[in-house]
């Protein structure tokens, strides 16, 4: 039997979602638990990989269980137990043998945060930057993201994707106040992506660069060009659509 689950997890403690050896993960923690609880090996797949320190306030994976699970509203509760606080589940379901949980994806939508004014309540999710930007090119930049295609140019080198082709949906900048938050969603993400995005995004906001040399960065595919990756911790994965 195959389960869809959803859940959450703050990353601040892990090496990101996928398992790694000499590193504390999410999956390791959570196949662990399931394999327990279900006493049987559980190998979960998950809807994508986030990088070290990244949350999750949505995500999905699915497991392959033999025995199968006889109340899922007493399961969830007591691996909810079992697990960290700081990873949560909140459905399970069971579906089609043919549902995966990252070939299946459809959409994935990020959220990066950032606090133009010292704030002691956001340190842990959202990155301080007390620096003037332009918000204005900063969008006209997003503007040229959603035209382009090949996201070459904000790929963690050495990663082993098949392509850097993605489909971006949306890209932008709301303001609150001293806070900030970058929205993109996009049918996939390469690795790094979001914070090597962010990273040029300031860099143009800061005038550090042009719009026209931020177009030549993304023409070029060479992640030499573009920006630093910004920190990890203001970073959330919010929403995946099947």
């Amino acid at each position: 039997m195959r389960y869809k689950v959803t859940m959450a997890y703050n990353g601040k403690n892990y090496h990101g979602w996928q398992v790694q050896p000499n590193a504390v993960t999410v999956q390791e923690v959570l196949n662990k638990c399931l394999s327990m609880l279900l006493h049987e090996n559980i190998e979960t797949i998950g809807a994508g990989r986030t990088d070290a320190g990244v949350h999750a306030s949505f995500y999905v994976v699915h497991f392959d269980s033999e025995k199968g699970i006889a109340d899922i509203p007493n399961f969830i509760y007591k691996i909810n137990k079992f697990l960290p606080q700081d990873i949560a589940i909140y459905t399970i379901e069971e579906v089609s043998a043919d549902f995966n949980a990252r070939f299946s994806a459809k959409s994935r939508e990020y959220k990066y945060l950032i606090h133009t004014r010292k704030d002691p309540f956001l340190n842990d999710s959202s990155w301080y930057y007390p620096y003037k930007l332009d918000f204005d090119i900063m969008q006209k930049g997003c503007d040229i993201l959603l035209n382009t295609t090949d996201f070459a140019s904000f790929c963690k080198l050495g990663a082993d994707n098949v392509t850097t082709i993605c489909q971006l949906m949306e890209a932008r900048f709301d303001i609150d106040g001293h806070k900030v938050t970058f929205t993109i969603k996009a049918d996939r993400f390469l690795r790094n992506m979001v914070r090597a995005v962010v990273g040029t995004l300031i860099d143009l906001g800061a005038g550090r660069i042009t719009l026209e040399q931020f177009q030549q960065i993304v023409n070029a595919k060479n992640r030499n060009n573009a920006g630093q990756s910004v920190p990890g911790h203001a970073l959330s994965l919010v929403n995946i659509e099947y």
